[in-house]
């Protein structure tokens, strides 16, 4: 019998691999640092350092002096995600170990842990607040979305010389969207540059949240909140220490991260032109254009719902019928954070009227722009489908006429073309098949989920976008589902990370054999 010869050097991508992990445990001293400050689980993190650093040595050991090909990038990008949700999981159940916490289960667990470094923002956690978990278990929770935001391998590209020789590979695998824009020679440079803006908004952000606090207009917006809020808001994760999200804030706090969320849904590149003095590249670029002009035109349109009288008085909401600036501020604050998969909210949009949340139905799947943080299909890929079926609809009736997919002046290459379209049956195709069997397993164990849940499940799982509609609402938690369903979510919120395409090639056997 002939022995099957593997085309990836596996052995290269575990070394690899082990690299990563080594590095996620410098990642891991923020939040031991902040347990020392408060005195609380210390050990669980000294822990959870000691095994990942010995467990990134010991695959290191597989081969020290790894050669990495196409083949070994992908398979290391897909890999990676799925290791560091597991690895990052531990500080969860270390925390969790003897006591009756949800995340002693090592289901819900790596749910978290997966949520948060895919920046869906869904949680399992129960009870939410600094009284049931400590100050450093939920800074964790909030660093691993700010570490997935921009990706934890184009962060590895940028200070590991190592990685940066198939950099761009790997970067086109990771970084969202269907092209990757090169903003300088050499790919490392690109990915600091891409980091460094987003370290500089996360910076901005977090300035001036504390600001609004030391003026007055804050007075929960101590230090520990600013910081954590703006490590959820840029990577477009979701997660708070609060368990009312940014509803425990003021007005002014959420006027404030509205464009900050905007921001977070806009191709990074885009604001290393405006650095570099550039804000016609800004102003003349396609996706951003429809990309605003979209949460300009459903904020506006949620907000004269709202204003009729779409939304019940809550508590935490307030009364927006008849209220200009509090429908405004609902409605252009959902709209920023479902389009670009946030999940942020300032009120319960699960018990808003139907029209209204159709509409925010339909937001989730437009998502943010290709190169930024945001989730969903992105608006450059709608543009491409809706300029490729128009053009079918041309050549049908003109048949002679050869009409190419152009896009903001330039002509989309078919290759493209193609691989947008099989993105987005694909996509599609995942969304229905998981709506269903949402469906069916929560049946099987008694657990009432409508239509419109199972669906909101779904599309937030696979687009990272977090809450959802019912008893998934922002307000909500995914922990009564069954365990099967869970780990059903978890792989939605890996493969809608990297887009599908990644992670399902992996498994084919054209991907393993010669």
């Amino acid at each position: 019998m002939r022995s099957i010869r593997l085309r990836v050097d596996w052995r290269a991508t575990a070394s690899l691999l082990g690299t990563v992990l080594k590095y996620l445990a410098v990642a891991l001293l923020v939040p031991l640092t902040v347990a020392v400050i408060y005195w609380e689980d210390i050990w669980v993190f000294a822990v959870a350092i000691a095994i990942t650093v010995t467990l990134g040595f010991t695959l290191e050991r597989l081969d020290p002096e790894p050669d990495m090909g196409p083949a070994e990038a992908l398979l290391l990008v897909t890999v990676s995600w799925l290791a560091v949700a597991m690895v990052g999981s531990v500080p969860y159940l270390l925390a969790g170990y003897g006591t009756a916490s949800t995340l002693a289960n090592p289901v819900n667990a790596l749910f978290e842990s997966m949520s948060g470094f895919t920046t869906t923002g869904a949680t399992v956690m129960g009870e939410i607040s600094t009284d049931q978990h400590s100050h450093a278990l939920l800074l964790w929770r909030q660093l691993t979305q700010w570490l997935g935001g921009m990706g934890i391998i184009v962060l590895m590209i940028a200070i590991l010389p190592e990685l940066a020789v198939n950099g761009a590979q790997l970067m086109k695998t990771e970084a969202p969207g269907p092209e990757l824009q090169k903003l300088t020679p050499r790919i490392a440079e690109t990915a600091r540059v891409l980091w460094l803006v987003y370290f500089g908004f996360t910076v901005l952000l977090a300035a001036l949240l504390y600001g609004l606090h030391l003026a007055g207009f804050a007075p929960n917006m101590h230090l520990y909140n600013a910081v954590a809020h703006a490590f959820t808001t840029l990577p477009t994760g979701g997660f708070s220490p609060e368990s009312d999200s940014i509803a425990a804030f003021s007005a002014v706090v959420q006027w404030v991260i509205i464009p900050f969320m905007v921001i977070a849904g806009t191709n990074f590149a885009l604001f290393w032109h405006l650095l570099d003095g550039d804000i016609r590249t800004l102003l003349n670029d396609a996706e951003f254009r429809v990309y605003a002009g979209a949460i300009a035109v459903l904020s506006a349109i949620l907000a004269a719902l709202l204003y009729g009288g779409a939304a019940p008085a809550q508590e935490l909401g307030g009364t927006t019928a008849g209220n200009t600036e509090n429908a405004l501020r609902q409605a252009a604050f959902q709209v920023g954070s479902l389009m670009n998969s946030t999940g942020f909210a300032t009120s319960d949009f699960a018990q808003w009227g139907p029209t209204a949340q159709a509409l925010l139905l339909f937001t989730m799947f437009v998502g943010g722009s290709a190169g930024s943080t945001g989730g969903g299909i992105k608006v450059i890929r709608w543009l491409v489908v809706m300029k490729a079926i128009r053009r079918e609809l041309s050549v049908t009736a003109r048949p002679e006429a050869v009409k190419p997919v152009r896009l903001g002046g330039y002509v989309v290459d078919e290759d493209v073309v193609r691989g947008i379209m099989v993105f987005t049956l694909l996509y599609l195709a995942l969304f229905g098949a998981a709506t269903v069997f949402f469906a069916v397993d929560s049946l099987r164990v008694g657990y009432e989920l409508s239509v419109l849940e199972a669906m909101s499940a779904s599309i937030a799982t696979l687009g990272n976008i977090g809450p959802g509609f019912g008893m998934l609402g922002p307000f909500g938690s995914y922990l009564g589902f069954p365990p099967e369903t869970k780990i059903v979510m978890v792989f939605l919120m890996w493969v809608g990370r990297l887009e599908i395409i990644p992670v399902l090639a992996v498994f084919t056997g054209a991907f393993w054999k010669r």
